[in-house]
């Protein structure tokens, strides 16, 4: 290793090792070699990595590639808070998802973590008041990751989304640290109402498949909801919920269930 890259992987190692990580796909996959170049290796910084993706991703007639990568830039320049949360996104898919082996995966392959990046920088437009363009990367989002998050919501750090398919969070929808969700889940409202009118999710939750969690609830920290559930009252911390309507049948089984990713009831009884 060349003193440069030891000097890189004291600073920032989980870029060096992204880096590391790219080297050994072109050598083992040379028609792979042009993508990681152009994607990870041609960049200096991670935050540069993730303006060069979402913009290749997120584009469209409508909206070229060198122009979003200009408005993405300039909210990585503006916001440190951003790459500091894709980091922890970036580490909590890792630790989680039993199919990531590299810290490269999530970058290039997974739709849940790179729709989640492109939601914040949707966020980041909303609270500057860029509120039609917030809502066009949002549209975009949903058309190429089947994930749509309002921009007005409001996630925390070290998130993992699952598959992610047809995710759905709305407006005044919050959604504290390290909470793990699978596909299809909805964090929806029950009416029109125009103000506070969807769930608070704690930290450190697990949200199973299919799982919808609808009106102005909070669902507390460290607790399950089972697949397919379907929430439509209060959770209280540190337990598992399941049914529909989801009723609590047990404890959550642990510290932080989003940690761990456990789904099984392990024999708790469910009237249904």
């Amino acid at each position: 290793m060349s003193k440069s890259a030891v000097r890189l992987a004291e600073v920032d190692p989980i870029w060096s090792r992204i880096r590391l990580e790219a080297e050994e796909i072109t050598r083992n996959e040379p028609l792979m070699a042009s993508l990681v170049h152009s994607g990870i290796l041609y960049h200096k910084t991670l935050d540069a990595v993730h303006s060069f993706r979402l913009a290749q991703k997120l584009s469209s007639n409508e909206m070229p590639e060198l122009i979003l990568r200009e408005i993405f830039d300039a909210a990585y320049a503006d916001d440190p808070k951003l790459i500091e949360a894709a980091r922890a996104d970036l580490m909590a898919v890792y630790e989680r998802d039993p199919a990531c082996h590299r810290f490269i995966q999530p970058l290039l392959f997974f739709k849940g973590y790179q729709a989640l990046q492109s939601y914040r920088l949707a966020h980041y437009l909303w609270t500057r008041e860029r509120r039609d363009l917030a809502y066009f990367i949002q549209m975009r989002t949903s058309e190429i990751f089947g994930v749509d998050i309002h921009p007005a919501a409001r996630i925390g750090k070290g998130v993992m989304m699952d598959h992610a398919h047809s995710i759905v969070i709305g407006e005044t929808a919050v959604v504290g640290n390290n909470v793990s969700m699978l596909h299809s889940v909805t964090l929806g409202g029950t009416g029109k109402e125009d103000d506070e009118r969807h769930p608070k999710i704690g930290d450190g939750v697990l949200i199973g498949a299919g799982a919808a969690v609808l009106g102005n609830i909070r669902v507390g920290n460290c607790s399950r909801i089972a697949a397919g559930s379907v929430v439509l009252a209060e959770v209280p911390p540190c337990k598992t919920v399941a049914g529909v309507p989801a009723r609590i049948v047990g404890e959550a089984g642990c510290s932080e269930p989003s940690q761990m990713m456990d789904h099984l009831l392990k024999g708790e009884a469910i009237d249904c």
